[in-house]
């Protein structure tokens, strides 16, 4: 079985401004050309039993109602090199051969692509587990940090709860893969962990950022230092997106998606900073798909705009960079 397999939306290649004309979709990109590589994972238990996930290919389809310009940020994105490779080959019958797919892929793309970053669109939060165990077996050497942006922690017990979509955490501690010390999990609100999953996080370090304590610090203070702080600790680090942490007024189709959670415009703020570092090398955007029904064009375009502001940020990076060399140079 190939490791990736077409999308099943594609666009003709053409020069322009409009997001589906300056993302590729080539299946074998020379690795040395390329900032970013996008690909899907379909995967999703949404719905209890496995399926296949809307959230890649709508988020694919709403490329054209966006264009390469941040008019907020007065940067353009064409100057990056942003290549689209596909989904991951998955069998929606079989779990086991699926999630495995999703960590060889991870794997295989960390090493062929070294210089570039990576995004995962999916699919739910399982595959957030297996995207990262790829990572590590690329670079068992490195420590990783995760940020995970959710209104939940993630981190039940897959053996008590049976599915795994929302117990990535967990599964990534118990395996070793990382250290509950380098989990920061922002976002957090509500009525929607149990007593025995903070318990758990408490016991493992895991570092809980309440939405209200990062409204009461400053939202762009909070994650600017918790980079800082990962920066130091960690030689790569993980976002994990899940979309659910949105308040339900923008994402009202998301399963669990809840009053109280971040604003669409707090969610750029957020990815823009993110981008900014470049210690950031890995990210996915998941859990956007509906228990039933079609995606919601709203949930498709924030999640788009998510994605963008995430690439705003870092093409503002290499532009200060630039600039700072030039300076030096002077």
């Amino acid at each position: 079985m190939n490791m990736f397999i077409q999308s099943e939306c594609q666009w003709k290649q053409e020069n322009g401004s409009a997001m589906h004309q300056w993302i590729k979709q080539q299946t074998n990109p020379n690795p040395n050309e390329v900032d970013i590589v996008v690909y899907g994972a379909l995967l999703s238990y949404t719905n209890g039993a496995s399926s296949k996930a809307q959230y890649p290919t709508a988020f694919r389809k709403a490329w054209p109602g966006f264009q390469s310009y941040n008019l907020d940020e007065q940067v353009n994105l064409r100057a990056l090199s942003v290549v689209d490779i596909g989904d991951v080959a998955i069998l929606e019958n079989d779990r086991m051969l699926s999630e495995s797919a999703i960590e060889a892929a991870a794997e295989n793309l960390s090493i062929a692509f070294q210089r570039s970053f990576t995004c995962l669109i999916g699919g739910d939060h399982t595959i957030t587990a297996h995207s990262i165990k790829g990572i590590k077996n690329a670079f068992p050497q490195d420590r990783i940090g995760i940020i995970q942006i959710d209104t939940h922690l993630d981190a039940r017990n897959q053996e008590e709860i049976g599915l795994a979509q929302d117990s990535p955490i967990h599964q990534l501690i118990a395996a070793g893969v990382v250290e509950g010390r380098h989990v920061y999990n922002v976002g957090l609100h509500g009525f929607f962990n149990s007593p025995e999953m903070i318990h758990y996080a408490k016991e493992q370090g895991i570092h809980m950022i309440t939405l209200k304590q990062m409204r009461r610090d400053g939202i762009q203070l909070t994650i600017r230092e918790m980079l800082r702080q990962l920066m130091y600790e960690v030689d790569r680090i993980y976002v994990s997106v899940d979309l659910d942490a949105l308040d339900i007024v923008f994402a009202c189709d998301v399963p669990a998606a809840s009053p109280g959670g971040l604003t669409a415009y707090e969610l750029f703020d957020i990815l823009k900073i993110i981008g900014e570092n470049e210690g950031v090398r890995h990210i996915d955007f998941v859990y956007a798909d509906p228990k039933e029904g079609i995606l919601r064009p709203e949930t498709v375009k924030i999640g788009v705009t998510a994605f963008l502001q995430w690439l705003t940020g870092i093409q503002l990076d290499h532009r200060n960079r630039i600039s700072k060399k030039g300076k030096v140079m002077l």
